[in-house]
């Protein structure tokens, strides 16, 4: 779904998709454009990055390889029903266990997990990350659509949701791996 590229301190930047996550006015609402890129080129257009699990209470999205994205979410849910739901320690069990083990440690992927209370970055360098003011972008659009949704909280009266939707549509006037077919998911 994306290329991770690897800089000198082996971290990971992923190009060729574009979340946000955004907690406004009471509610959370997860974005993800549907575009997949092989190299230069557009495969499809309606791929669905963003998902429900555990019960639909959890809403997760994420930027990667397609098939370590789906592991992962599926090891986060493995752990919300060991430990009963709870986002935060499933995801720090979840990135303790990506950083640790020779097998998932390979896997190139970065997510965003949300319920009711929690947002959380997962990523496999060990991160855990909360945002401090409730929004938080990841992929190639990311940075974009993350600062369209901080100017369209402070000056707009739109929800979560309706600022989701105009974010991802400026970062995909913006970002040559983000297109403007986007599935939200809101809690």
């Amino acid at each position: 779904m994306t290329k991770p590229i690897r800089d000198d301190k082996n971290t990971m930047d992923f190009h060729g998709t574009t979340i946000l996550a955004i907690r406004h006015k009471g509610t959370v609402a997860v974005a993800g454009d549907g575009q997949v890129t092989l190299n230069n080129t557009v495969i499809k257009h309606h791929a669905k990055k963003v998902r429900r699990i555990y019960e639909g209470k959890i809403i997760v999205g994420f930027a990667g390889a397609t098939a370590d994205a789906m592991n992962l979410t599926e090891k986060l849910e493995a752990k919300l029903e060991r430990y009963n739901g709870s986002l935060t320690r499933s995801a720090v069990e979840l990135a303790r266990d990506w950083r640790t083990d020779k097998y998932l440690r390979r896997l190139e992927a970065i997510m965003i997990a949300v319920d009711d209370t929690t947002m959380l970055l997962i990523s496999g360098n060990g991160d855990v990350i909360e945002p401090d003011e409730g929004i938080i972008g990841i992929g190639s659009g990311g940075v974009s659509a993350q600062a369209a949704a901080k100017a369209l909280v402070k000056y707009s009266d739109l929800d979560a949701e309706n600022i989701a939707r105009e974010a991802m549509k400026i970062a995909a006037s913006i970002c040559v791996y983000t297109n403007d077919s986007v599935t939200i998911e809101v809690l």
